[in-house]
């Protein structure tokens, strides 16, 4: 599925000289900056880092002929190799580029998109022939980068923004919406949330928004969140479900904000002895395997990750050149029942 919409007017690329001449300072003092080398006062560095930023600059290490060769490089930035999600979609990524003479250039982020931007300058400056991210989330100095370099860009694992190019993946308010509509479905009223930091995952607090508009449609709520300030993971998910049952214990169903949480949570009700669906619910997200492999397979949303990469990939080889309207693919998902809700 796709939509089009138009991209503003793209500048041409931004040149050391005008960089130089905007930082007031000469184009080997820029030079020497970008490529971190020799004496360089630490005032004029940040003048000069400055006004790289604000101009979306980014250099180009392909010197003299070989600047014009056509480069055989994917940059793919990640947040994360620890979470299983995201080799999943490298699977498909590398599926994709089979038969190809491209070859990926793998970064991570830490979720952190300041380490994206540092990432992002540094894949570009290799002139690679496409860069694929997770998510919308740029700063304004990356998405100047990305934006200006012409190259295919692939925001990928959610489309509920206008992406820059192409976004692959699934709308995850649509996906926390029909979470909310099963379980009611499926007659719970008392509904708690576990999860972990929003702030550094906008697919998860989208998925929560969701989740609630599904709820107040039927005028219900979230009547109690327990979450951690961290990452998430199994242990987490345990301890917090045990701090949820403990401050509201009229919570029939907990939606967790993924399934490593979720998993927690089903370890907490088998150590409490706590009967699972009928006295206490667990849904999750991700559709890991993990979760079906539990003695009672876990109630999620499956997402199509490898599907993900590999549509990505398949988008950028079937038309290297950037058209002038974004495209938004659609991977789409699929509630899972399971047995744990």
């Amino acid at each position: 599925m796709g939509t089009k919409q138009r991209l503003p007017d793209r500048k041409s690329k931004i040149t050391v000289r005008e960089v130089a001449r905007r930082a007031n300072v000469s184009e080997s003092t820029v030079s020497r900056i970008m490529r971190n080398k020799g004496l360089v006062a630490e005032a004029t560095r940040e003048k000069v880092m400055e006004t790289v930023r604000a101009m979306g600059y980014v250099p180009n290490r392909i010197a003299g002929s070989l600047a014009s060769l056509d480069s055989f490089l994917i940059g793919v930035v990640i947040p994360s190799l620890s979470n299983i999600v995201f080799p999943e979609v490298l699977q498909g990524v590398h599926a994709g580029l089979e038969g190809s003479d491209l070859q990926p250039v793998i970064s991570t982020t830490d979720y952190d998109i300041d380490r994206e931007e540092v990432v992002v300058r540094g894949i570009l400056a290799w002139k690679p022939a496409a860069i694929l991210l997770a998510g919308f989330e740029h700063t304004e100095a990356t998405r100047k980068m990305l934006d200006q370099s012409a190259i295919r860009v692939v925001e990928m694992m959610d489309i509920d923004s206008t992406p820059i190019d192409i976004a692959v993946g699934m709308s995850h308010h649509r996906a926390g919406h029909a979470i909310g509509r099963h379980l009611i479905a499926r007659g719970y009223r008392h509904f708690g949330y576990v999860g972990h930091d929003w702030t550094a995952d906008r697919r998860v607090r989208l998925r929560y928004d969701g989740l609630c508009e599904a709820l107040a449609e039927s005028g219900l709520s979230i009547e109690s969140k327990a979450m951690t300030d961290g990452a998430s993971s199994v242990a987490e998910g345990r301890a917090q479900t045990a701090r949820l049952r403990a401050q509201a214990p009229q919570i029939d169903v907990a939606v967790y904000s993924n399934d490593d949480m979720a998993v927690g949570g089903v370890f907490h009700c088998l150590s409490e002895g706590i009967r699972l669906p009928d006295e206490f619910a667990v849904f999750g997200f991700n559709g890991l395997d993990i979760g079906k492999e539990l003695p009672q397979p876990l109630s999620t949303v499956r997402s199509n990750r490898y599907l993900i990469g590999k549509k990505s990939i398949e988008e950028v080889l079937a038309s290297p050149e950037r058209p002038p309207n974004p495209t938004i693919i659609d991977t789409d998902f699929e509630v899972f029942a399971g047995a744990t809700a």
